[in-house]
């Protein structure tokens, strides 16, 4: 899988980012539900390897922060057009958090004019950790071309369960953790935050929301093209 070198991305960063950030203000974004990680800042992701509910945790949190902050130069899902680097693509792994880190502490400028704020001291590192983690969880481009036709019949039978009809959902939902198993991130992070994925879980345990899984599909499958 391709993945861009730091320096390449560091490259791309400083030629592609024309519009100015500076004139948008950063929204704080609420880390209660993360643990702590200290008052120095870390040079690799904390909350990359830890407990699946920490994990989910820092993705929802992330998912929050980059779109109030992020999005409007790295693109919706991360996945930019053009404007700036697709953080999609930075390695999760020390190299990548160590540049990814600076930049969101520091922020970028070009001639005096402040393309990315210095997020730093204004939002902290449990939500920069936070957005990172988020980001490295996307699908890379393409990643769900080829289940997209099976995971829209699921999300027709979990509409009919949702209904009160007949359904195998213990079957469904070993399916999709298998379809989510194959999807590939962008970072080469190990798992991908993905429809199947949280449809699988929404639907797991002893009280299954059909309806939130196929509405997960429905949405997150309507932005994947």
């Amino acid at each position: 899988m391709f993945r861009l070198p730091l320096a390449a991305l560091g490259l791309i960063a400083a030629a592609t980012m024309a519009q100015a950030h500076g004139d948008v203000a950063p929204q704080p974004v609420n880390t209660d539900a993360l643990p702590d990680v200290g008052e120095e800042w870390l040079i690799e992701n904390p909350y990359r390897g830890q407990s699946e509910e920490v994990w989910q945790a820092a993705i929802e949190i992330g998912s929050s922060g980059y779109n109030q902050n992020c999005a409007r130069c790295h693109g919706l899902g991360v996945v930019s057009g053009g404007l700036a680097p697709d953080l999609r693509y930075l390695e999760a792994e020390e190299f990548g958090d160590e540049w990814y880190v600076e930049r969101f502490q520091t922020g970028y400028t070009q001639n005096g004019i402040t393309k990315m704020p210095a997020f730093g001291e204004l939002l902290g590192q449990k939500a920069a950790w936070a957005i990172r983690t988020y980001i490295e969880t996307r699908p890379t481009d393409g990643a769900m071309d080829e289940v997209t036709p099976r995971l829209l019949q699921i999300r027709d039978e979990l509409k009919t369960m949702a209904d009160a009809g007949a359904g195998d959902s213990a079957a469904l939902q070993a399916e999709l953790a298998a379809i989510a198993k194959g999807v590939e991130t962008g970072s080469g992070a190990p798992v991908a935050d993905s429809p199947a994925y949280r449809a699988a879980k929404l639907i797991a345990g002893d009280a299954p929301d059909f309806a939130a899984a196929a509405e997960v599909l429905t949405v997150g499958l309507s932005a994947a093209h």
